[in-house]
């Protein structure tokens, strides 16, 4: 089989057009086609004489994965991709668009469950064009997940495999190259779709160096977020890399028994080594982590358990990201209401403990946290 090229970073190129009696600078040729033109197969390569090309088609594959379906949210602000991979397994990615939509009108007409036979796949972004607020990806880095978070469609589905670096730099690629046509840009980049990014830490950190590559892709490291149930010896080691990637950790609950109850991972690492960890990155960094946190009705979102989570956090150069639990087929605990959110956040302030309450996005067609499951339908 044919290697992805986008599994290769720059210094691999080097090496391999050395092997093929090429000049050096080709490489760089070949690495800024893919992550400064976005190029996505071998003819787009103008610069390059035939001969290499053809070695390039011969040698890569260009297509990491097949468009199956695209879902667009009602409100026209969210879009969710589905993905097949070559060995058959699912994985999703979303794009969601912020902006005031008193300012600006939906983006673009909702079509759902609609097919991925137009140019690239990559149907139509409409009245995106021109606009300059924030569009923001959620990436995958594995199809399914190991942790088994009780309300998370992804943890519901079980592991399938890791993703490799490609794999998870194609899926920015491809809407990246979908904002050019509307002649927008990637503005942020959380890797909080379907999988664990610490527990497939080595691709993750591949893929989030290409990205970063000022010759390439050229992404900032502060607009990307690594999101983690809180594997501890990896938290450890991102903190000794320094990196300028942000942290979010899922936390969910204040108590390990509660805990424990949607959150198998912590049988492995207590929310105390989790927070430990924390404050090692903190002291490493001087870097905020985010705490993120699913409202569950009943279950997490009390004043007591907000009071109660802010003696956890006491002293920590924190924020907690709080939102109302998105539904799955596999958990009946229901969202919080919109009065105890409020109570939520205001409890954690008064403790001083900053708390957002996030908005809801693309309920509708299932691309909210936690609702990634590889399925065809919304």
């Amino acid at each position: 089989m044919p290697r992805l090229i986008y599994d290769l970073d720059l210094q691999d190129f080097t090496e391999l057009l050395d092997e093929w009696g090429e000049p050096a600078y080709r490489a760089k040729q070949i690495w800024q086609g893919l992550y400064k033109l976005y190029y996505h197969s071998p003819e787009q390569f103008t610069n390059l004489p035939n001969t290499l090309r053809t070695k390039l088609a011969e040698e890569f594959t260009f297509t990491p994965f097949r468009v199956k379906i695209y879902l667009d949210s009602s409100d026209g602000y969210t879009r969710k991709t589905l993905f097949e991979l070559p060995d058959g397994n699912l994985i999703e990615a979303v794009l969601m668009r912020y902006g005031d939509p008193a300012d600006e009108p939906s983006p673009y007409t909702a079509k759902h469950a609609k097919s991925a036979k137009e140019k690239d796949g990559l149907g139509d972004l409409g009245g995106l064009r021109g606009s300059k607020k924030r569009r923001t990806l959620c990436i995958s880095t594995q199809a399914g997940c190991a942790m088994g978070c009780v309300f998370c469609a992804t943890g519901q589905m079980g592991f399938k495999r890791h993703l490799t670096s490609g794999e998870i730099v194609a899926q920015v690629l491809y809407y990246a190259r979908m904002l050019q046509d509307a002649n927008e840009t990637v503005t942020n980049i959380v890797f909080m779709g379907m999988g664990e990014p610490f527990h497939n830490y080595d691709n993750m950190m591949s893929a989030v160096d290409r990205l970063n590559d000022a010759d390439g892709f050229n992404f900032g490291a502060r607009r990307m977020t690594i999101s983690t149930v809180g594997l501890v010896p990896q938290i450890r080691r991102f903190a000794d890399e320094k990196r300028q990637v942000n942290l979010a950790i899922s936390l969910h609950a204040a108590d390990d028994d509660e805990r424990l109850a949607i959150m198998p991972v912590n049988r492995r690492y207590k929310i105390d080594e989790v927070l430990e960890a924390c404050r090692y990155y903190i002291d490493k960094t001087h870097r905020r982590v985010t705490f993120e946190w699913a409202l569950i009705h009943g279950v997490n979102d009390t004043p007591e358990v907000a009071a109660k989570l802010a003696a956890r956090l006491k002293g920590l150069l924190c924020h907690v990201n709080a939102i109302p639990l998105n539904p799955t087929q596999g958990y009946k605990g229901q969202a919080t209401s919109r009065e105890s959110a409020i109570r939520f956040k205001e409890t954690l302030e008064q403790a001083g403990i900053p708390c957002t309450i996030r908005m809801r996005r693309g309920i509708d067609i299932a691309a909210g946290c936690g609702q990634l499951a590889g399925r065809s339908g919304g």
